[in-house]
Parts: structure tokens; sequence; C-alpha cells
């Protein structure tokens, strides 16, 4: 009963409800919205609001209270932010489409649309689900690399990530648009009036952000599985510089918001979530880079070329993306040592004129930063990150703007 004549642990109850009820505000909107309108329309309902929050919050005083004294309340804490977490992801979801229709309210009718169209697609939730698993599999499975199986696994689980949402992406804008054309829906749709290009800005928008969601749902599991990793298999009991940093510096700002000794025990959990979160999003946003840049692709050629003819070109533009790096390293080493011959000046050239013209996919791999000894600066890796998501920017608008064209050349009648 410590938390009777402990006002820090009430504070701190009331505190830790009120940011999980904050957070749960847009979702419980979109559920009902009309009940949610007369609620906080009603003062009577909102005191009854108000008192559910300070109940939650003595409950959780009861629970650091029990638990104040236990090794694993920073475990507590960490979960408590993975439920924070969550929330937020499903208000992103539920917000993001209507911050479109606020820009642009016909593009973001489509996206809308689409949005939703990928959400209800068993394919989807199969991609997603599979994408789930093996983070769960990759747990467990031996890598057999004398003490960097966590880092296997790290580089392993950002690849999920962005594998599954390229995915999906591409099938997803290959079967739309395509369909929507073939199948003259799309004349019903851009007679509303509807542009030719808010129709295609809409329907690429809506599906990024069902890609969107997909990686961040599939990040969330790959924090825990990150966590869970090295509890599980003792031998890969590693320190992650890039994780360590962002904990550190981000820890003390979430204890803030929580006082008292044993509320800041579990904040520091919860900080420790935070602090994860933060350090991997980097690689989740360099890894969806390249989702956004294959999808911009996959969305323009849908304006001409069937479904499997551009499901095979993008793959192939994948793998070109990819290897013109390193053929065009490999060949100067060789021109260099004087190895190379007239098929190496030729192989060269192609190299040379692929990284020339296709996006840099290489430069969006998280890889070099796992693998290294010498750790990286969280911050100026950051800079570096953003550079680069700036660079898939000017790439994925150079493809909607070939699409744009290809479009406006589409006979749709």
């Amino acid at each position: 009963m410590d938390w009777l004549t402990n006002p820090s642990l009430i504070t701190a109850g009331v505190l830790l409800a009120l940011y999980q009820v904050i957070a749960a505000l847009p979702w419980l909107r979109a559920i009902d919205p009309k009940g949610f309108s007369q609620t906080v329309r009603n003062p009577t309902s909102l005191g009854y609001a108000v008192l559910s929050v300070i109940g939650i919050g003595l409950l959780f005083a009861v629970y650091l209270g029990y638990t104040g004294q236990s090794t694993n309340i920073t475990l507590y804490g960490k979960v408590y932010g993975s439920i924070l977490h969550l929330q937020l992801l499903i208000d992103f979801f539920i917000l993001a489409p209507h911050a479109v229709i606020l820009v642009s309210p016909k593009a973001g009718a489509v996206a809308q649309a689409a949005y939703r169209e990928g959400w209800r697609q068993p394919m989807f939730w199969l991609i997603a689900a599979f994408g789930i698993a093996l983070m769960g599999l990759s747990i467990v499975i031996p890598y057999f690399t004398f003490g960097d199986d966590y880092k296997m696994m790290k580089q392993i689980g950002f690849d999920i990530c962005m594998l599954a949402a390229v995915l999906f992406g591409v099938l997803a804008s290959s079967m739309s648009i395509s369909e929507e054309i073939e199948g003259r829906t799309a004349i019903t749709v851009m007679s509303k009036p509807i542009s030719r290009r808010q129709f295609l800005i809409g329907k690429f928008l809506g599906i990024l952000m069902a890609c969107i969601a997909m990686t961040l749902i599939l990040g969330w599991f790959l924090n825990w599985a990150l966590i869970i990793n090295p509890a599980y298999d003792k031998i890969n009991e590693v320190s992650d510089p890039m994780s360590i940093q962002a904990r550190v510096e981000i820890a003390p700002l979430v204890q803030r918001l929580v006082p008292g000794t044993t509320g800041k025990l579990f904040a520091e959990g919860t900080g420790f979530w935070v602090g994860e979160t933060v350090a991997h999003s980097f690689g989740l946003l360099l890894g969806f880079g390249q989702v956004m840049i294959l999808v911009a692709l996959a969305s323009a050629l849908a304006t001409k070329m069937p479904f499997v003819v551009n499901v095979v070109l993008c793959l192939v533009l994948y793998f070109l993306g990819h290897m013109a790096p390193v053929v065009v390293k490999v060949t100067d080493k060789k021109d260099a040592t004087g190895e190379g011959g007239t098929g190496n000046g030729l192989i060269r050239f192609l190299g040379q004129l692929f990284d020339t013209i296709l996006p840099p996919l290489e430069f969006f791999n998280m890889s070099p930063a796992i693998v290294r000894d010498t750790p990286l600066d969280l911050w100026a890796f950051a800079s570096y990150v953003l550079s680069v998501f700036g660079c898939a920017i000017i790439y994925t608008m150079i493809a909607i703007i070939i699409g744009l064209l290809l479009f406006e050349d589409r006979d749709l009648a």
C-alpha cells in the first residue's frame, strides 16, 4: 500500500494513464465518430472520462507500488512503450489519409480509396504475416557467425521490412492501376471530375501509404525481435553502439515525463524502447527509400504495360540498380591491375550506363553501418540517411513525371 503514502506514485500513474488515453483518442473517434463527438460536447460525459483516467491512473499507481522493488520494472516499461508505440502507429494510419486530403482534396480522395483498398486486400496481411513469421524464425535459427548473429539478424530484419513492402507495393500498383485502366473504370473515376494527374498521383500515394503501414508494423515486430534475440541466445549479448547512443540521449527526456524514483525506473524502460525505435528507424527509412522508388516506377509503368511485364521490369530494375555500382567497381579494379580486356571495357561501359541512369539502390543499404567495427555517430548518420532519402524523393518524382507523360498519351476509351 505504498502508493497511498507516496504522491509521486499517484502522479506517475495518472500521467502514464493520460499518455495512453491521449494516444487512443484518434482511433476511438474513428471507431465511433458520432459517439465521440457527443461525449466531447457533453460535460457529464467529459467528467466521467476524467474520472476514468484518474481511476486507470490509480491502478497504474498500485501496479508501480507493487513492482517498484522488482528488477523487471524496466521490462514493464518497455512493454508500456511498445503499447504506446503501437497506439501511435494506429493514429498515424488513421490520420495520414486525411492529411493528404487537406493538401489535395481530389487526389487525396483517390489516395484514401487506394489506401483502404490496400488494407483490405488479403495479399497485404499475407505478406505482413509472412514477414512477421520470418522475423520470429530469425530469432532462433543459428547463423554460425562466431558471435555476430545479432548483426546478421538485424540486417535480415531490415531486409524483410523492405522486401515485404516492395513486394506488396509493386504488385498492388501494377494490378490496381493497370486493371482500372484496362477495365475502363478509370474513365468513371475521372468523370467526377478528377484529372489524369490527380488520378495517378492519388493511386501512387494511397499504395505508398499502405507500404508505409506495412513497414511500420514490421518495424514494431523487429524491435521486439532484436530485444528477444540476445536474451534467447546469450552469445548474442552484444552492444549496439547506435542503439546505445540513442537510448543515452533519449531515455533522460522520457524520464522527465514521469515523476518519482519508481516512475523514473519504469520510464527508463520506456526510454529504452523509444531509443531502440529511433535507432532502428534509420534502417527502416533507408529501406523505404527503395520501396518508394520501385512503387513509383511500377505506378508509372502500369499506365502503359500489363501486370506481368510491369512486375518483370521492376524486378530487372531492382537487380540492375543494386548490381551496377558493384560492376563498375570490379571492372575499374581489373583495369587498374591490367587484367581487363575488351570484354571488360564493354561490361564497364554498361555498368556505368546503368549506374548513371538508374537510381543507386546500393546506397539504401544498412549493412555497412551494421557490420563495421568503428561505431558511427548517431546524428551524423541521421544526416546521411536524410540526404539519401532526399535522393529517393528526387528519383520518385522523376518516375511519377514519366508516368504522367505516359498516361497523357494513353487512350482510355
